[in-house]
């Protein structure tokens, strides 16, 4: 039997951005309701995750992206946002995600 090899880095974004796409891709369904709410939470604050997993990567190029995410979708003062452009943005978002959970990694020590 062959002894596996480790891979050389490590993805610790993956987790948290494929949370943040299974949310974003079941959130035009929820818009209509209080469990929006939810959603503009948890995608905050998995931007801020994601964001900071981007730093600890130097890969500074994603922390705009993530910061527009994390302003765009705060449950604080959140922005009046409806509509069909509101609606595609949820998807777009979530391949955001994806794409920067597959391409930020740090090398393992």
């Amino acid at each position: 039997m062959t002894q596996r090899v480790p891979s050389p880095y490590q993805r610790n974004a993956l987790a948290p951005s494929l949370l943040a796409a299974a949310i974003l891709f079941v959130a035009p369904l929820l818009m209509a309701g209080d469990w929006f709410l939810i959603v503009l939470f948890a995608v905050s604050i998995l931007a801020v995750i994601v964001g900071w997993f981007a730093i600890q990567a130097r890969q500074w190029w994603w922390i705009p992206v993530f910061a527009a995410i994390a302003v765009l979708w705060n449950p604080v003062l959140p922005f009046p946002f409806s509509g069909p452009v509101w609606i595609a943005a949820q998807p777009v978002a979530a391949i955001v995600f994806l794409v920067a959970g597959g391409m930020i990694r740090i090398e393992r020590k």
